[in-house]
């Protein structure tokens, strides 16, 4: 009677465990799930973004798109050339001018709407420093090597094809939305992506990054440039 005890006894620790692990195997699955499904974001235009987590940040799927800042006032739209390179206030553009390409890529911002303190991003939300795309970087294994993690697959959008097949296994999905130069002309749409940091490098300069095949380099830009914008949860 006592041996039964004791078998049955064991037995009932035993299941008090396997189901303390599924309950534990259950909310790890929960977590990984949520984390990389994220969340849906909306900017004061309704604009829908998607967020995904990568290491301990949480980045926009998504290039800005927005065309006021998160008070509502609007960001003037410069298509001028002349105008465009004589600017020292904030202002975004659409690829070669053209609206359709922002619904792919994003629109283009001048260094002076991202920091402006009406903020671009939506609320809780905010342009990234340069420290903080180095620490994405430095999660994927360096500036040489998180190219392919968060270039978006296939050859769709990339025009020119990766040293290395692109993998996308960060779920960030970058586009190769190209720029505007300083004096007004359009380039790199479909060749490479270029994002600003909030970081200032001097007066005149800015730091951004930009992503080409396998590689994710840190480099300063004119302000007056137009480059796309990501966006990093607070």
């Amino acid at each position: 009677m006592k041996k039964k005890n004791k078998i049955y006894i064991f037995l009932s620790i035993l299941m008090v465990f396997l189901l303390i692990f599924i309950i534990s195997c259950k909310k790890k699955d929960d977590n990984n799930n949520s984390s990389t499904l994220g969340r849906i974001i909306t900017d004061i235009d309704s604009n829908i973004y998607h967020s995904v987590a990568i290491g301990t940040q949480v980045w926009m799927v998504e290039n800005l798109k927005v065309v006021h800042y998160s008070n509502g006032d609007p960001i003037p739209n410069v298509t001028d050339n002349t105008e465009w390179s004589n600017l020292k206030t904030g202002a975004y553009c659409d690829y070669n001018n053209t609206p359709d390409s922002s619904k792919i890529y994003g629109k283009l911002y001048n260094f002076y709407t991202v920091i402006d303190s009406r903020n671009i991003c939506p609320w809780g939300w905010h342009v990234p420093t340069d420290a903080e795309w180095t620490k994405l970087t430095a999660f994927l294994g360096g500036e040489n090597n998180a190219g392919s993690k968060l270039q978006e697959t296939g050859s769709v959008h990339w025009h020119r094809p990766s040293l290395i097949e692109p993998t996308n296994e960060t779920g960030f999905t970058a586009l190769p939305s190209g720029f505007r130069r300083w004096y007004g002309p359009f380039d790199y749409i479909g060749d490479a992506g270029f994002w600003w940091s909030s970081t200032e490098n001097d007066t005149c300069y800015s730091w951004c990054r930009f992503l080409h095949t396998v590689f994710v380099r840190p480099s300063p830009f004119n302000k007056p440039y137009g480059l796309s914008v990501r966006c990093v949860k607070d």
